[in-house]
């Protein structure tokens, strides 16, 4: 019997504190833990339901030009080349804001992650971009062991960036930034292909003389990372609508420049 009592007394030692720092955690402020996700009873799904994630790259010569005029747009001399703008999951919802990122998680890539991954708006500092693609899309893709830290989020998307170089796919296929030569989406898909997979999206914007701008490219992987993950039912992005549209099949489309000195007007 006592020996019984002693163990009883044990038990509770560890159980009470135990609870007593549930409460505790129950009792604290964690609204802003879920900035990026709705609570309603549509989304009541585990942030580790995806399948699908889509790398996506943009390219700066025409990034600038739908930024509204408050926004100032910078494009630093050395970049030149297609940049990253994230890795997204598809369909993660839920996913946690609490998991925050730190300069010193950093710090082993930020020579790579500036040159490959900058960002063109002068107030927002490439950590901060980076600090806000991890928020809203790392934190979700964290549950897949290849990506359950900052340090391998970014590494991966770094190793993407060297797989799927499509700046040079493109010179390769005598595809060149141009103010004057068009291009139909149609050349682009056939150059692009071979590398990125026929389930890619070749996004644009309109400029102010109403020209469709190539911008963006978003290529689609399967949770493993293997290329090409189609989704037969897309559902709309939650949010603000995003800038780009898929670029159309019948309309000339134009790689322009990038212009440092005027990276609003590429072209003049």
């Amino acid at each position: 019997m006592l020996g019984s009592q002693l163990c009883l007394l044990v038990l509770l030692g560890a159980v009470v504190p135990a609870l007593q720092q549930r409460d505790q955690w129950s009792s604290l402020d964690h609204s802003n833990d879920y900035n990026y996700v709705r609570h309603d009873e549509e989304v009541q799904k585990t942030f580790c339901s995806w399948d699908c994630l889509k790398f996506t790259l943009q390219w700066p010569g025409a990034f600038c030009t739908y930024l509204n005029e408050k926004a100032k747009c910078v494009i630093q001399p050395e970049i030149n080349t297609w940049t990253i703008h994230g890795l997204w999951p598809q369909k993660a919802y839920n996913c946690c804001g609490c998991w925050h990122l730190f300069p010193s998680d950093l710090e082993v890539l930020d020579e790579e992650l500036s040159q490959e991954w900058p960002s063109f708006v002068k107030s927002k500092s490439y950590f901060q971009f980076w600090k806000m693609e991890w928020l809203k899309h790392g934190v979700c893709a964290a549950c897949v062991e290849g990506l359950n830290s900052p340090i391998k989020y970014f590494s991966l998307c770094l190793k993407l960036r060297q797989q799927f170089n499509i700046t040079r796919t493109l010179s390769e296929g005598s595809v060149v930034p141009s103010c004057d030569r068009p291009y139909k989406l149609a050349e682009l898909e056939e150059v692009l292909t071979p590398l990125i997979g026929e389930h890619h999206e070749i996004q644009c914007i309109k400029d102010k003389q109403d020209r469709e701008l190539w911008f963006q490219v978003k290529i689609p992987l399967s949770r493993n990372l293997t290329l090409g993950c189609p989704q037969p039912n897309p559902t709309a992005e939650r949010g603000p609508p995003p800038p780009g549209h898929p670029c159309p099949s019948q309309t000339p489309i134009y790689l322009v420049p990038i212009d440092h000195e005027n990276p609003r007007k590429p072209c003049g």
